[in-house]
């Protein structure tokens, strides 16, 4: 059994992994968060402790300040810390550096994105073969469990996709995953994620999986209309994503899209600073002299996501659309999750984006730890058994919907063993 977690990263998704994880201390051992900004762990820890959310009152829970780029550094944190398992929470461009002092030091890793180079944008596809997967044997030889992508989006969805493929179908024709947030948070304009990371998704080519290949749109060219449980009507785009690029090589399934929703406020806004080049990575030079990066002024004007929170209000709806058939016949069901801004916050101090990325990987700690997930190896979600996941979630407040001719249930799980982490 792995124990004693190190959460790095102290934005919106951190601090919701943050509260989860102190809610099953109990088993997880000590908490330690880790930050370039100290000042935000010590804000968690507040929260922690002004919510009660530490299941064992007496147990570990400390700030550090790390620069989670600095291989080295994390390393020694990792070790100092006593930690048995990582939960990567930084901004995209640090994961191969926390990657990588996991291994040198055996200890689990999980993130919830998928990693970024600084100087490129939207890499050729399978995205997770650039970077992660070339790691894949180092993880095998040291036996280190690294997961790949388990927040949400990647991460819930690609379970479900696998629970599809494996529970309901004999032949899964289409798998369609549909993000949308009908929550406002009151803003003129903000993303819910760190903008940098979050722009770059939308500036480069949107790749899909269509019969059986690559297929390049542009942003925006091409969407969908559903009618969607809780959230009703609702358009959502083509989008380039994470999960495509591990589902696609791992599931037997010849069309795998990813629809966000977007509102037109939020596209025109986009389209203006993408079009005037203030979405653009390359320094600009001023008539001072001085070099400015535009895209990281954007950020630095834009809101801090984590700021949202207190006045966000909505649901959002998140979920896979699937087809194919089963028994002979056409089949058709969508799994999907739904989850309140305002209750997250209530909970956690966070919006209710950030409770769907942090939740999960705190789940994911807590099936390492009592050894359901602890494969010693690099996986991505789909690969890794889902029930007990889906299990979790529906006990740490993202519970699983199905909804099939009309109808709707909750996916009450299947009969497991009462394992430690079911009875933290």
């Amino acid at each position: 059994m792995k124990k004693n977690v190190l959460i790095i990263g102290a934005g919106g998704v951190g601090q919701v992994a943050a509260h989860k994880c102190a809610q099953h201390n109990a088993l997880l051992g000590d908490i330690h968060i880790a930050s370039r900004n100290i000042k935000k762990c010590l804000a968690i820890i507040d929260s922690i402790h002004e919510k009660g959310s530490l299941q064992n009152p007496r147990g570990v829970l400390k700030a550090h300040q790390l620069d989670a780029m600095d291989t080295a550094a994390a390393q020694r944190l990792i070790e100092q810390t006593g930690s048995q398992i990582v939960i990567n929470l930084g901004h995209a461009f640090v994961n191969m550096s926390v990657l990588e002092a996991c291994i040198a030091t055996g200890a689990a890793y999980i993130d919830t994105a998928i990693h970024e180079d600084a100087d490129k944008i939207c890499e050729a596809p399978p995205w997770y073969a650039n970077h992660e997967w070339k790691r894949k044997g180092r993880c095998a030889e040291q036996g280190v469990t690294a997961i790949l992508g388990c927040g949400f989006d990647p991460g819930v969805v690609n379970a479900y996709a696998a629970l599809a493929v494996q529970e309901y179908f004999d032949k899964v024709d289409s798998i369609d995953i549909i993000d949308i947030n009908a929550g406002s948070h009151g803003r003129y304009f903000a993303t819910n994620f760190n903008p940098e990371i979050n722009f770059r998704e939308f500036t480069g080519q949107v790749w899909s999986w269509q019969d059986g290949q690559w297929k390049s749109n542009r942003m925006f060219e091409v969407q969908r209309t559903d009618e969607l449980p809780v959230v009703g009507t609702q358009t959502a785009y083509l989008t380039g994503h994470d999960e495509l690029h591990s589902l696609s090589q791992h599931l037997d399934v010849p069309n795998i899209r990813f629809w966000m929703g977007f509102g037109e406020h939020y596209i025109n806004v986009f389209n203006v600073l993408r079009n005037i080049g203030l979405l653009s990575e390359k320094p600009v030079r001023l008539d001072n002299g001085q070099e400015v990066v535009p895209l990281q002024l954007v950020k630095a004007v834009l809101p801090d996501p984590a700021s949202l929170a207190p006045g966000y209000v909505g649901k959002t709806c998140i979920g896979n659309l699937v087809k194919g058939s089963q028994n002979g016949q056409p089949r058709e069901i969508f799994i999907y999750n739904v989850a309140d801004h305002v209750e997250a916050f209530a909970e956690v101090g966070s919006q209710g984006i950030s409770y769907t990325a942090g939740v999960p990987a705190a789940a994911a700690a807590l099936l390492i730890a009592q050894g359901t997930w602890d494969v010693r190896r690099m996986v991505n979600v789909e690969e890794l058994p889902c029930q007990p996941f889906i299990n979790l979630m529906n006990r740490m407040g993202l519970p699983t919907h199905i909804r099939e001719a009309g109808r709707e249930d909750m996916l009450l799980g299947w009969d497991e063993p009462e394992t430690e982490a079911a009875q933290a």
